[in-house]
């Protein structure tokens, strides 16, 4: 499991330069899909090793619960649905609601017009990250899929 968060630390870390395109929700959703539950603890220990990299301020504390949402859509869609399609569309709709669940927390410090401002000035790259997350699902997942189930058994 420290294996799989450190995997996840490195695509995010080695992608970061990248606006928005990353590796990490395909990497959760396949893993939700392999480990279900367990998950959580990958999750966590990844979100905690962002914090020890880039500080623990207050976009830290969005990432606590910004990946669960996603490990938990996939636990509620079922362990059997391996569709490109449904993953790309999935993926997508997460990259493109990601801002407005990441706004959590600038609602609650700094009230209504902080969360709403930094959640809409966010928009251009919930665009750009509902796009990569689709063009990464449709490339990438199926070898992903393939390979992390081998490696479980």
């Amino acid at each position: 499991m420290g294996f799989l968060s450190a995997i996840l630390l490195i695509g995010q870390v080695g992608m970061s330069y990248l606006p928005n395109i990353e590796i990490v929700s395909l990497l959760i959703y396949i893993y939700t899909q392999v480990y279900r539950k367990k998950v959580f603890f990958i999750i966590y220990v990844f979100v905690f090793l962002e914090g020890c990299i880039y500080g623990f301020g207050l976009w830290w504390f969005g990432y606590l619960y910004i990946w669960s949402v996603l490990a938990l859509i996939v636990l509620w869609n079922g362990r059997q649905q391996t569709s490109i399609i449904m993953t790309a569309v999935i993926l997508g709709a997460y990259g493109l609601s990601f801002g407005m669940l990441y706004a959590l927390p600038y609602f609650i410090a700094g009230g209504w017009a902080a969360g709403f401002s930094y959640w809409v000035s966010g928009i251009p790259f919930d665009l750009l990250h509902c796009a990569g997350n689709v063009a990464v699902s449709l490339i990438c997942y199926r070898p992903l899929r393939t390979l992390l189930g081998k490696l479980k058994r």
